[in-house]
């Protein structure tokens, strides 16, 4: 299995499915730097989103895709599908595969939806089986406005076991995701995303650390300086890694960087 990180959650995994190369798209948000609203109102760091181009590389990426996988993409989370990602979507045709909830408002923008069939685990479309893992995405009232969605195991015939975690804080179903189930690549989110009030409503580097050790395998970070409500960086979550003595489990990509994991738990960077 590649997986390609793009920018934000949007990540392009790429395996074989009897024979034919599948390419996965997770959460496309593809429009053009600052063309999307600031998610913080007050201080210095407000900007326009995207704060960061698609990197290069991104339009050869999305020729391979074939399918969609969207986490979460009501009440205004552009930033795991915007326009620009409907629209790609919808143009191809490419079937998404998503939540029953979001099936609805899938369909109703023109898109091919593949609906699973609920929170249990169950056969995947594309092989092998998907275990849906629900996500809190804040705690207190500020969860009230927020989309919580649901993450993805993905066990699939001859890859490793890819966990996408979605928008979600450390919750205990995220823990026994990472304990029992011990997927050989775990996707999580360590932006530490928060309003200009409230409390977090990601998680962040230190979580990082509770979370490699909770799981032998690989780490992979995302939602990392691409947003203006994100502000964990690369740069913290290496240092972090690197005092605790997991650094070699940990790969925090480069927008447009992309690495094979083997069923091993191998990876070889590209």
């Amino acid at each position: 299995m590649h997986i390609t990180h793009l920018r934000n959650a949007t990540v392009l995994l790429e395996f074989s499915c009897q024979g034919r190369p599948v390419g996965l798209l997770v959460d496309p948000m593809l429009a053009p730097r600052g063309t999307l609203p600031a998610l913080r109102y007050l201080g210095k760091g407000r900007e326009r989103n995207p704060i960061v181009d698609l990197p290069p590389g991104t339009d050869e990426a999305l020729e391979r895709v074939t399918h969609a996988l969207i986490t979460h993409c009501q009440r205004g989370h552009f930033d795991h599908l915007d326009s620009a990602g409907k629209r790609f979507l919808r143009e191809r045709q490419i079937p998404v595969i998503c939540m029953p909830r979001d099936a609805g408002y899938l369909a109703q923008r023109g898109l091919v939806v593949l609906p699973l069939s609920g929170p249990e685990r169950q056969p995947f479309a594309l092989g092998g089986h998907v275990t849906p893992v629900a996500c809190v995405h804040g705690r207190g009232w500020i969860a009230r406005f927020m989309e919580h969605g649901h993450g993805y195991l993905l066990e699939l015939p001859g890859q490793p076991s890819v966990y996408l975690a979605g928008d979600t804080l450390l919750t205990p179903a995220v823990r026994d995701c990472l304990a029992r189930l011990r997927p050989d690549v775990a996707v999580l989110p360590a932006g530490g995303a928060r309003f200009d009030v409230g409390a977090e409503i990601l998680m962040d580097a230190a979580d990082m650390a509770q979370a490699a050790a909770l799981t032998p395998g690989t780490l992979v970070v995302n939602h990392l300086q691409a947003l203006d409500h994100c502000p964990t960086t690369r740069e913290a979550v290496r240092a972090l890694a690197q005092q605790g003595g997991w650094d070699h489990r940990l790969w925090v990509p480069e927008d447009g960087e992309r690495r094979r994991f083997l069923p091993t738990d191998t990876a070889v960077c590209y």
